[in-house]
């Protein structure tokens, strides 16, 4: 159990951990303080704002909008990677969510992931979440392609470490609103257990000190237009649109998505149609070395409806030194099938 921190506690924390900081006007008195409880406190909930360009996107978080009055969040972290604090107490940016999920943060008693959540905002078991977690809300449209900036990244980690080394907490007093919430899908395009780790780093480390020597690249692409997917053999995914590719080198690649040593992790969408319904389109990642396969992962397998058959496969994986890896597809229907689009969005840190 926790007390919130002051005002002036907070940033100083913030500061102490190398954020750059702004005061939005206003900030230590807008709350939802009125509505309900604000404490005690048990971690930092990370957020995507599901804004684009032109939008005010901070005055959006210290205002919120006519369905949902603000303070949308504690602060709100911008792509340049300045933390603007934005609300002083009870916020409207948890909502609703597992208790199990609560208990586990609180006894930071979970592995790599809290146990799964079964509940949300206005669902039978739900608890209150805006009264128990701080909230950064983070600039970013929410559909995987908008890539998170290193500037950004690193300073959603440092202002989750500033709170939790304030409170004593470990990191995994840090979790995604889609743990918390099963209707959310946020923060999408980088995994939590990758930021939790992070985190962990930063905490092990004097204040101040940490500066994502292990930072991830972005990197997003997808397939140049709809291709047709014979019957019967093993095909490799050429991605030929590159909206980002910090790894380097991709284009000379085709199919490589990442090059080790290195670890990913991120989510592979297809969109196929054509497929029979029941019919099969398999799914694997594959590691090659130059143009030799050495070894090939998990099958996933993708069921046609009869129509357009849409998924999204995780795609996680440490990768050895020389080798690349791609993403193989197999039609298993008895008719060509049409890829209609692939998309590939992963983070990827270079291992030494």
């Amino acid at each position: 159990m926790a007390t919130p921190l002051t005002a002036d506690r907070l940033v100083a924390a913030l500061r102490a951990e190398g954020c750059s900081v702004r005061e939005v006007v206003g900030w230590r008195t807008n709350n939802r303080n009125h509505v309900g409880p604000w404490g005690p406190v048990h971690g930092v909930m990370v957020h995507h704002t599901v804004t684009g360009a032109g939008t005010d996107v901070v005055g959006l978080i210290y205002h919120g909008h006519s369905a949902l009055p603000g303070p949308l969040a504690t602060g709100c972290i911008t792509k340049d990677g300045v933390v603007h604090l934005t609300g002083n107490g009870r916020a409207n940016h948890a909502g609703g969510g597992d208790g199990d999920v609560l208990n586990a943060v609180i006894g930071e008693s979970y592995g790599t992931y809290p146990p799964p959540t079964h509940e949300h905002d206005g669902s039978g078991g739900a608890v209150d979440g805006n009264a128990r977690f701080y909230g950064w809300e983070c600039e970013n449209r929410g559909d995987g392609r908008d890539p998170w900036p290193p500037a950004q990244y690193l300073a959603m980690v440092k202002a989750t470490a500033a709170v939790c080394r304030a409170h004593g907490w470990g990191h995994k007093s840090a979790i995604g609103h889609l743990e918390w919430s099963d209707w959310k899908v946020d923060p999408r395009g980088f995994d939590m257990a990758d930021f939790r780790r992070d985190v962990a780093d930063a905490l092990a480390l004097p204040a101040g000190l940490w500066e994502g020597e292990d930072m991830p690249q972005y990197v997003n692409l997808g397939i140049a237009g709809p291709y047709r997917l014979a019957p019967g053999a093993w095909d490799s995914v050429e991605f030929a649109a590159e909206w980002t590719d910090e790894t380097g080198d991709h284009a000379t690649g085709g199919s490589v998505f990442a090059r080790g040593p290195a670890r990913f992790s991120g989510t592979f969408s297809v969109h196929i149609d054509g497929l029979p319904a029941g019919a099969v389109v398999q799914a694997r990642m594959s590691e090659y070395q130059g143009e030799e396969l050495r070894a090939d992962h998990p099958i996933h397998e993708v069921a046609g409806t009869g129509g357009g058959t849409f998924v999204v496969l995780p795609v996680t994986k440490r990768l050895a030194s020389g080798r690349g890896m791609r993403v193989r597809l197999l039609n298993q229907a008895a008719v060509p099938v049409t890829v209609a689009s692939a998309v590939l969005t992963v983070l990827v840190w270079k291992e030494p």
